[in-house]
């Protein structure tokens, strides 16, 4: 990315306001670095705990004008809303139960918004988040970040330009150990956020990781999965949470697919894998050798692309900072997100036709979506695993 559109249209970068990821967050540091690494942002307010002290405590160890640290996220989109220098857009961190409150808030308020998953908690309120969208006509990015690394986006391009033919089979893991202790959360100890579901959501796995997971066929085969056959629960004795999904998938065009999402495999990391089958081949990918696409054609030898690498196509190509050989990873991913929203807002205020590459970043249709498949895995699960349709309307992909 060797020039700054938002810059070189805008005049300036756009002024950003934060809701949520203050101390002990580490979404929140990504979020920050990520919407620096361009120089896209400035980063002008917050709003960084629910906690009012610790939020203004917060913005003034950030550097913030101390007159734009807020108490609470409404008191920053009044404030930010009625200035002449208020922020542009709004990142939103918080946990899930408020997204809903904290998006529709930012866009009634003229607010385009950059926005944690899931979208929300629920597939209602997912949809009026869509709606609202559509009403406003604003800009709404959701950071699902594998999205945004170059070999996820080459596995994109590859499959619009047919190279591996019709679709046929679909695999998706994320695995992760994080939670596969018995003592997590600890019982003698307040309880998280994310174990509570009234802020987390009707299924901890679902909404944490399996989100991504869902997302990241969808960006990659450009296919809607129909069908689900699922399994939804806990395997760590004692939790009330689900901490494991498994399920088959039927696609749209007649593919057929599996999903497994885990955070109680003990000794594992953050392993995010898939695997794409066509007629004329397949495709390989994992979050933890990110620069590594493997290709397999029917008809010929194993390939592997790297960003910048022989046969890198322009949406993976633009997504990357540095040369060949060198790794790109999680911060950059998300940096990709973040300015891709920035190129798209700057050409609504602008009224400027964008970059069609840069029109790759998820946005609400794709947060409600993926509330629409966490809510038929957990009927499906509910009912024994039976098939279940994902209740995706039509109209949801007319934004």
């Amino acid at each position: 990315m060797d020039t700054n559109p938002v810059i070189e249209t805008l005049g300036r970068r756009l002024r950003l306001a934060l809701i949520g990821g203050g101390p002990g967050s580490f979404i929140g540091e990504v979020h920050r670095t990520a919407a620096r690494i361009d120089d896209r942002y400035e980063l002008v307010a917050g709003a960084l705990s629910s906690d009012p002290e610790r939020s203004l405590e917060a913005g003034r160890g950030i550097r913030f004008d101390p007159e734009r640290c807020y108490s609470g996220g409404l008191a920053l989109l009044d404030a930010e809303a009625d200035r002449l220098d208020g922020a542009d857009a709004v990142a939103i961190m918080t946990p899930n139960d408020s997204h809903h409150t904290y998006a529709v808030g930012a866009l009634d308020r003229g607010f385009d918004v950059i926005i944690d998953k899931p979208l929300t908690n629920t597939l209602q309120e997912a949809v009026e988040v869509l709606d609202r969208v559509r009403e406003t006509g604003l800009v709404l990015a959701l950071t699902h970040n594998y999205t945004g690394y170059p070999m996820v986006r080459q596995a994109r391009s590859m499959v619009e330009h047919g190279q591996l033919g019709e679709i046929r089979l679909v695999q998706v893991e994320y695995v992760q150990g994080g939670r596969a202790h018995e003592n997590d959360p600890d019982p003698d100890g307040p309880v998280p956020w994310r174990f509570d579901p009234a802020k987390g959501g009707p299924s901890l796995v679902l909404g944490d990781i399996g989100t991504h997971a869902h997302n990241l066929i969808r960006f990659v085969t450009g296919l809607e999965v129909s069908e689900v056959a699922a399994e939804v629960g806990h395997i760590v004795p004692g939790r009330v949470v689900d901490d494991y999904a498994g399920a088959m998938l039927r696609f749209e065009n007649g593919a057929r697919g599996s999903f497994w999402a885990t955070q109680a495999a003990a000794g594992v990391e953050n392993s995010i894998r898939i695997r794409v089958s066509g007629t004329r081949g397949s495709l390989e990918w994992q979050q933890e050798e990110p620069t590594r696409l493997v290709f397999k054609p029917i008809d010929a030898p194993m390939r592997v692309h790297t960003p910048n690498g022989p046969g890198t196509l322009p949406l993976a190509r633009r997504s990357s900072r540095i040369v060949a050989g060198h790794p790109e990873g999680f911060h950059e991913g998300f940096a990709n997100i973040y300015s891709d929203a920035a190129e798209a807002i700057v050409a609504r205020r602008a009224g400027v036709p964008m970059d069609p590459l840069a029109d790759h970043f998820p946005k609400a249709v794709d947060g409600v979506v993926g509330l629409a498949f966490v809510e038929a895995a957990i009927v499906s699960s509910r009912n024994g695993g039976a098939w279940t349709r994902v209740p995706i309307s039509p109209s949801w992909q007319s934004q």
